[in-house]
């Protein structure tokens, strides 16, 4: 079994406009909600082998505060450019091409990406994927290469706002 973790990243700052997209840092709530999802992981069993996120600041940033609380160390975590500024075709040849050692990945992306993969991997009708949420899908294959459209199985969707042990679709 494969395990997919799909997080958009967390609450970012639009505070100084002169910045560019991808050099948009967390607000204080997105530094606060972060560490919150990994802690959730954490409680839920969760380590990932492998943390991918794309290369905007505030992916990075939600992947190294998921990672701390999960456990990951920091050389797990790899900052894949195709991850921003993708689309979903884009991202699962990314997943289909990820190596077979690694069972459970977490992937930290962007809208409406993440919230388009999550509904094409497993049919979910999901409206959105609010900042800092994570959809975890199992695939019943036994290589990534394997992963296609709508093969995927619900484990949980979990996001910031949503109360605490509240867990949808944990089976």
């Amino acid at each position: 079994m494969k395990r997919l973790l799909l997080c958009r990243h967390a609450k970012s700052s639009w505070q100084d406009g002169s910045l560019a997209d991808i050099d948009r840092p967390l607000n204080k709530r997105g530094k606060q909600n972060a560490p919150e999802m990994g802690r959730r992981l954490r409680r839920l069993g969760l380590r990932p082998d492998l943390v991918i996120s794309s290369p905007a600041r505030r992916a990075r940033h939600t992947a190294k505060l998921l990672a701390k609380e999960c456990g990951v160390p920091s050389k797990k975590i790899q900052v894949i450019p195709d991850v921003y500024d993708s689309y979903p075709a884009k991202l699962l040849q990314l997943i289909q091409s990820l190596d077979n050692r690694w069972n459970t990945v977490l992937i930290v992306g962007h809208n409406p990406e993440v919230t388009i993969l999550a509904n094409l991997l497993a049919d979910l009708g999901l409206d959105n994927v609010p900042t800092g949420g994570i959809v975890a899908l199992d695939f019943e294959v036994g290589a990534w290469s394997e992963v296609g459209e709508l093969e995927g199985a619900l484990n949980f969707f979990e996001y910031p706002r949503k109360e605490s042990g509240t867990i949808e679709g944990s089976n």
